[in-house]
């Protein structure tokens, strides 16, 4: 009986003790990237204060990507906004990048309305670039997949207006 006992306990904690190396193990695994499919190259900021801290911190401007993961306008400029190389190299290098999808608590990031796709621009000096508009009247701050180009321009004027206005 004891003997049974000692197996059965023994067996148990064998159990307990895999399992538990299993769950260890996927915690060790890496982590959801940040990047939801915008360039997983780009080291992306988790939350609106973070990227606000790490762009006065920087001196680089924080690019804001409001989206949806059901929108397939956004699915779209996912889509052209990863394969860019350029878009990609500069969102690496001189910005402080952030997707959400979620509204912030930021009025100043949604100046014509809650929509997405949205991208906007915020200087170091944490101002909210609203005058770095994209090509359509009815949505000031969208971009389609064929504005790449467009989009390119905005972040080089980003990056102009803050050597010139700090």
């Amino acid at each position: 009986m004891m003997l049974r006992s000692t197996l059965a306990l023994s067996l148990l904690l064998i159990a307990v003790t895999s399992n538990l190396a299993m769950a260890i193990k996927k915690e060790k695994r890496a982590p959801q990237t940040l990047s939801r499919g915008w360039g997983d190259e780009i080291t992306w900021v988790q939350t609106y204060e973070e990227g606000l801290y790490q762009a006065k911190k920087s001196n680089k401007p924080l690019m804001v990507i409001h989206h949806l993961e059901d929108c397939q306008y956004c699915q779209a400029l996912k889509k052209a906004f990863a394969e860019n190389e350029e878009i990609q190299e500069m969102a690496q290098n001189n910005f402080i990048m952030l997707n959400l999808m979620h509204e912030t608590t930021d009025k100043n990031l949604s100046p014509d309305g809650q929509y997405v796709p949205r991208i906007m621009f915020v200087d170091p000096s944490l101002t909210v670039r609203a005058d770095i508009t994209g090509r359509y009247s009815n949505r000031l701050y969208t971009y389609e997949p064929q504005d790449m180009m467009f989009l390119i321009e905005n972040m080089k004027k980003a990056l102009r207006l803050i050597q010139t206005e700090l």
